[in-house]
């Protein structure tokens, strides 16, 4: 599906950050969605094959820093060279994601445009294009649309979408159903996160986000004006002698900003679109090990590996070497050329930490 209406869909992937809490095996200069984590190809790549159903390759625009483009155009061939979007300095998805709308609102004033990470897993495409169709039809009623997932445990590392009850007429022909959305609720403690399971009014916010140029470029001005300025001088310039020039400055003085908390969290025009399509943010060793392992014990082994009486142990080496387990669980055992983590899995999301620590002055190994 290439077209709603009149109006066009578009694609945009920003692919920033380096996932950290996939160290040692994703670093700085490998990013984790540049690997294949989940399948022969990259995350990276997966993103790419799922959203082709909805937009032509020279639709699709891919946001990143300049470290990353030669390598996003290599694994991405038909990828127009013009429609990867560089970005100077990291500054968050809301500059990332504005510069990408205020080029195809530049290129196709009409447009309806889709955001989606580069980084995470979607093992139902089918349920996932019929959640995009609903979105857009319902973002060409001028919603600012988020694809909610429906939660099946009281994650807290996850922020969460309440629905209302209110649902948005959209035609007998679209495929799934849309809320108006009460609002995006941060990641919340156990007890609350248990409660809004229980109340079956919440969705995790899976960075999916979808509307119309139009109404973002609208929302952007009432809730980000100084963002939206910079943005407008950085797009008027993009085919002159001067672009570089008034990216550099403009980019540059912008504050950081994630999408969530600059627009979403304040606008009243949110829709919300339920879905269940096998998602995961792939966000630590403890989520990636659920996802890959397909054995009884919860085991998940990647590498030369051998195990005796272990239990629920993700073990991914690259080393060549052999790794032994005896008598263990509930760990994670990466195993790379230069460097060896070993982490208790419910406490994954901590090797951040060893990262930051890294930082201080090992860093040819971040």
């Amino acid at each position: 599906m290439n077209e709603q209406g009149d109006r066009r869909f578009w694609s945009v992937v920003p692919a920033g950050g380096s996932g950290t809490r996939l160290w040692p095996l994703s670093r700085a200069g490998r990013p984790k969605y540049l690997l294949p984590i989940a399948g022969e190809r990259s995350l990276l790549q997966q993103t790419w094959d799922r959203l082709l159903p909805l937009s032509s390759p020279d639709r699709i625009l891919v946001v990143a820093g300049a470290a990353h483009a030669a390598a996003i155009a290599r694994q991405l061939p038909d990828l127009p060279e013009e429609n990867i979007l560089i970005e100077p300095q990291p500054r968050g998805t809301g500059p990332a994601i504005g510069l990408a709308a205020g080029i195809i609102a530049s290129r196709d004033p009409a447009a309806i445009m889709g955001s989606f990470a580069a980084d995470h897993v979607v093992t139902d495409t089918r349920a996932f294009t019929q959640a995009v169709e609903t979105a857009i039809a319902a973002a060409s009623q001028g919603w600012l649309v988020t694809i909610g997932i429906q939660p099946s445990r009281p994650e807290t590392g996850y922020g969460y979408i309440e629905r209302t009850d209110e649902v948005l007429e959209l035609g007998a022909a679209v495929p799934g159903v849309a809320y108006r959305a009460a609002g995006f609720r941060e990641k919340p403690s156990y007890e609350a996160a248990v409660e809004f399971i229980r109340s079956g009014r919440y969705d995790w916010n899976a960075s999916m986000f979808i509307w119309s140029v139009e109404t973002f470029a609208t929302e952007m001005r009432r809730y980000l004006p100084v963002h939206a300025n910079r943005i407008a001088r950085i797009v008027s310039a993009w085919n002159e002698p001067e672009r570089d020039e008034t990216l550099a400055r403009e980019w540059n003085a912008m504050k950081p900003v994630t999408i969530d908390e600059g627009l979403m969290e304040r606008s009243d025009r949110l829709a919300v679109v339920p879905a269940e399509m096998g998602w995961s943010d792939v966000g630590d060793w403890h989520g990636l090990g659920a996802l890959i392992s397909d054995r009884e014990d919860g085991n998940a082994f990647r590498g030369n590996v051998l195990a005796h009486a272990t239990r629920d142990t993700l073990v991914w080496s690259t080393s060549g070497r052999l790794v032994a387990l005896v008598g263990v669980g509930d760990l994670a055992v990466i195993d790379t050329p230069d460097a060896l983590l070993v982490v208790n899995r419910h406490r994954a999301q901590e090797v951040r930490s060893i990262v930051d620590k890294l930082a201080g002055g090992m860093d040819d190994l971040i």
